[in-house]
């Protein structure tokens, strides 16, 4: 296994600020993490309330890959060098051949899990089992106050600190979302009713339910179809797939249609006016809503087979359905009242279990920047207004800046989540946060040209605030 990297840092007094403190531990934060890294001028420590690093383990089913090729791993994109790519992991691993002939492009996403793992258990710097509690500027000191929790193996609070920084970087994560007509389901201690992001905690006990019904048509729901269906005996599957979308539609893979995807156009994004850019996002979930061709193929060629001696499987695909409400039956079972838009009719469906392959929502940060409320410059929508190099617009009087990772879709579009702009991001955030450019950045990364006029990409000068406090600052161009 090859060393980890160990260049000499300043020696830092107890009590001094430190240059860059990161709040959650995923992958992006990890990211900005290993990024920052050999910058040996940049004094960091990144806070996570988990005990290790997880990457949605309930969704690591067999076989199941990322939707985006293994170079979009924490670095590569922006520093192909790092000692914390993929292909290190590999070659630290001793896996770098058996990598090489297998040919995969696109990973498993355990693969991905582990790999995360394995910088998260060799990267210094990272604090888990910390859970942090309120972020605060203190006029005195011109510094960020970040208050945390240590926790104990059982998750309980075991001590109380507080760090000085300059800098922030929230990278808190999605959390599970679960329609309003489903939510009192999820309390029912006799039906499993479970989100997706639970799946493989209580696949054996959804094995055992008569009935099983899956609502959403995105590729979890799909995985998670597929999975169930392979595990159940031909004709007597008993599967229910229901979507809201008008068809389980492929997710856009074109290659002209993954460059919304690139630095290109989500500085054109960021341009664009509020208004637009809250009616593009919902029209564009097929770039990042549908399912993988992949999949689709293996769900049609699993159904297929099971008809080869005659007969259909016991297994429904509806989408254009939306579920009004729902509710038990008994104690076992549950019932979801149906919708179809299109038809203008109802059903009702019985069943003995369901799972909510729904999506995920930014997990709220109100009660995390309370402390900073009377600082934050909101939108029309009272959203975080953020700039162009993904800090929040603050009030003039607070010197430090603090980023966010994957809380900017209404104001960086499609690709906040996405894995592949991960290394770009946090190289962004530390280009602008240390006034350098120890990570330079192309002037181009798109054969499409989005929109009429053209933007200047480079981040600002250093010191230089006037360009991100002003309240037009999402409404250039």
């Amino acid at each position: 296994m090859t060393a980890v990297p160990t260049a000499p840092r300043p020696t830092r007094p107890p009590e001094a600020p430190r240059d860059l403190v990161g709040i959650g531990i995923g992958p992006f934060n990890l990211s900005l993490a290993a990024l920052a890294h050999p910058l040996t001028e940049l004094d960091t420590a990144f806070y996570d309330q988990r005990p290790a690093f997880h990457w949605h383990p309930g969704l690591l089913i067999d076989g199941a890959t990322l939707q985006v090729p293994f170079l979009a791993d924490l670095v590569t994109l922006a520093d192909p060098t790092s000692h914390w790519s993929f292909l290190n992991y590999l070659k630290a691993r001793g896996r770098l051949f058996p990598f090489y002939f297998a040919e995969h492009f696109h990973i498993q996403r355990s693969e991905y899990d582990a790999y995360c793992r394995w910088v998260s258990e060799n990267l210094p710097g990272l604090h888990f089992s910390h859970q942090a509690d309120t972020i605060r500027w203190n006029h005195e000191r011109a510094l960020f106050e970040v208050d945390h929790t240590r926790l104990d193996a059982d998750g309980q609070a075991e001590a109380l600190g507080r760090t000085y920084t300059r800098h922030i970087a929230l990278g808190v994560g999605t959390e599970p979302y679960v329609p309003e007509p489903l939510r009192p389901l999820v309390a029912a201690p006799a039906v499993p009713v479970i989100h997706s992001a639970d799946y493989l905690t209580h696949r054996a006990d959804l094995l055992t339910a008569d009935h099983i019904t899956v609502i959403g048509s995105g590729q979890s729901g799909a995985e998670i179809f597929l999975d169930l269906l392979r595990a159940r005996p031909a004709g007597h599957e008993k599967i229910h797939w229901l979507a809201r979308t008008e068809a389980f539609a492929p997710m856009e893979y074109s290659k002209l249609g993954l460059e919304h995807f690139t630095p290109d156009y989500t500085h054109y994004f960021h341009h664009l006016p509020e208004t637009e850019r809250d009616r593009l996002v919902p029209a564009q979930w097929q770039l990042h809503k549908g399912i993988d061709a992949d999949t689709i193929a293996a769900i049609h060629e699993e159904l297929y087979r099971r008809t080869l001696h005659g007969g259909w499987p016991d297994a429904t695909l509806t989408p254009g359905v939306s579920v009004r409400t729902a509710g038990r039956v008994a104690t076992t079972k549950v019932e979801l009242h149906l919708e179809h838009r299109r038809q203008g009719t109802r059903s009702r469906l019985t069943t003995d279990a369901v799972v909510l392959a729904t999506g995920y929502q930014e997990r709220p940060l109100d009660q995390l920047l309370s402390g900073l409320d009377p600082y934050l410059r909101r939108d029309n929508a009272e959203r975080p207004r953020i700039d162009e190099q993904f800090r929040l617009v603050l009030d003039k009087t607070v010197q430090g800046s603090v980023y966010v990772q994957n809380a900017e879709r209404h104001t960086h579009g499609v690709g906040a989540p996405d894995l592949g702009l991960a290394a770009w991001r946090s190289a962004t955030i530390l280009n602008t946060l240390t006034g350098k450019e120890p990570y330079p950045q192309p002037r181009r990364t798109a054969f499409t040209t989005f929109g009429l006029t053209p933007h200047d990409h480079r981040a600002p000068r250093p010191g230089h605030q006037a360009e991100r406090r002003g309240p037009l600052v999402e409404l250039q161009g």
